[in-house]
C-alpha cells in the first residue's frame, strides 16, 4: 500500500461573522506502510477534521500531506486513491446493499462474477450478508454502518480512512468485529487511519495511538507506551478506565534519598512515598499519577497509608472501591471481591514502579516509576 505523512498540517474554519476557529494546530504524523493508526480524542478535539483533510473533503490551511511521497492536499477527493467509511454512511439510497458494497469496484472493470464473491467475502466478514438484496432505507443504523465500512474495505486502497467505524453495533458484535477488521487490515497491508473516541476500541485495533486534545496532538505511540510512559497529565489522565488517580504532591530530600508526599485539599500531606533518589527538583511542586488497578489494597505489613471507604463495588470480575485518605478520593481496582463496606478502614500501598510525576505547571511527564524500595 503505501506511506501516509501529514506535516505540519492545519485547518483553520472561517465561519461568515465569527471568530476564526483553528481545529487542527501543526500536527506531524508519520503513518507507516501498512500500520493501523487510531485518532483518539473527546468530542471537537480535531480528529475528524484531520481525517475530512486528508480524504479531501477539507482544505488544508497549512501544511502538506502526502501518499508515498506525493503530495496530495492540493489534489481533489478523486483523484487522492483513498477510501473512507463516514460516519454518516452516505450510501446510495436506489442501491441496494450489495451495489452498494461493490460500486466502488465497477470502475476497475473487474467480472462481475469476481466483484460478486468479493461482496459476498467482505459481507461474510461484517455479518450482513442476509441484507445484500434490501436497501439501506430500510436497514438499521447498525447494519447501514457496517455497510459503509464495507464498501470502503473492499476497495483495498493505498490508504483507508475509517471514521467511527463501529461506534453505532452492540458490545458482542463490536468486539467480534473488532478481531476480523484488525486480521483483514493486516492480512492485506492496508495503511488505515481511523477515528475512535472509545480507548478500548483503539487499543484493540491499533499499532499506534494519535492522542488529540484541542487539535494539538498530545502523543503519538503504541498503546503500551502511551498507558505506560504518558507523554503529559492530559494523556495520562485521558487513557484509562477508571481514570488515573492524581495527586498535588511535593518532593523534599531525606537522606540520602527523596520524600514524595500526596498532598490533601489543605495542603498537608495525606501520604508519603520514599524513592531511593531524587527525580526531581527538591522542593518541587508536581502531581503524582497512579494507576487504580495497580493500587495494592490491603496491604498489611507494608502500607503507605491507611483509607475510609467511600463506595465498595463488585462488578463481577472486578471490585471498583472509592475511598478518601487525607481528604483525597482515590479509586482502587482489584480482580477479588474485597469484604468492606463503607466507613471501613483499608490499609493502602503505592508501589514506587507504578508511580507517575508531572510538572505542577506544564503538565509534562518527569517520570515514570520511581525504582523500588
Amino acid at each position: 500500500m503505501a506511506q501516509l505523512l501529514l506535516d505540519s498540517v492545519s485547518k483553520t474554519y472561517r465561519p461568515r461573522g465569527k471568530e476564526p476557529v483553528q481545529a487542527v494546530k501543526r500536527v506531524t504524523l508519520d503513518v507507516k506502510d501498512g500500520e493501523i493508526v487510531a485518532l483518539l480524542g473527546s468530542s471537537g478535539c480535531g480528529k475528524t477534521s484531520m481525517l475530512r483533510m486528508i480524504a479531501g473533503f477539507e482544505d488544508v490551511t497549512e501544511g502538506a500531506i502526502r501518499i508515498g511521497g506525493k503530495a496530495i492536499h492540493t489534489l481533489p477527493p478523486a483523484q487522492r486513491d483513498v477510501a473512507m467509511a463516514f460516519e454518516g454512511y452516505s450510501l446510495y439510497p436506489p442501491l441496494k446493499v450489495r451495489e452498494n458494497i461493490g460500486f466502488a469496484l465497477l470502475r476497475e472493470r473487474g467480472a462481475s462474477a469476481d466483484i460478486e464473491k468479493r461482496v459476498r467475502h467482505i459481507a461474510e466478514l461484517l455479518e450482513i450478508t442476509d441484507i445484500l438484496d434490501r436497501y439501506p432505507t430500510v436497514i438499521s443504523a447498525g447494519q447501514q454502518q457496517r455497510t459503509s465500512l464495507a464498501r470502503a474495505l473492499i476497495r483495498r486502497a493505498p490508504v483507508s480512512l475509517l471514521d467511527e467505524p463501529m461506534s453505532q453495533l452492540e458490545p458482542q458484535l463490536r468486539a467480534i468485529l473488532r478481531a476480523r477488521l484488525k486480521d483483514y487490515l493486516i492480512e492485506h497491508k492496508m495503511t488505515t487511519v481511523f477515528v475512535t473516541h472509545d480507548q478500548t476500541e483503539a487499543i484493540a485495533l491499533a499499532d499506534r495511538i494519535a492522542v488529540m486534545e484541542k487539535g494539538e496532538l498530545q502523543q503519538f505511540g503504541t498503546p503500551a507506551e502511551i498507558k505506560q510512559s504518558p507523554s503529559n497529565l492530559f494523556v495520562a489522565s485521558f487513557i484509562g478506565e477508571p481514570p488515573m488517580n492524581i495527586f498535588d504532591a511535593a518532593i523534599a530530600p531525606e537522606g540520602n534519598a527523596t520524600s514524595i508526599s500526596g498532598l490533601g485539599p489543605n495542603g498537608q500531606p495525606a501520604f508519603r512515598l520514599k524513592a531511593p533518589a531524587a527525580e526531581a527538583s527538591n522542593g518541587k511542586r508536581v502531581r503524582l499519577g497512579i494507576r487504580p488497578h495497580l493500587i495494592e489494597i490491603g496491604a498489611n505489613g507494608s502500607a503507605d497509608a491507611t483509607g475510609k471507604v467511600i463506595t465498595n463495588h463488585w462488578l463481577g470480575d472486578q471490585s471498583h472501591i472509592c475511598f478518601e485518605i487525607g481528604g483525597c478520593s482515590v479509586v482502587g481496582v482489584t480482580d477479588k471481591p474485597v469484604e468492606a463496606q463503607a466507613g471501613d478502614a483499608l490499609s493502602v500501598r503505592f508501589p514506587l514502579g507504578a508511580v507517575h510525576l508531572f510538572d505542577a505547571e506544564s503538565g509534562r511527564a518527569l517520570a515514570h516509576g520511581l525504582g523500588q524500595r
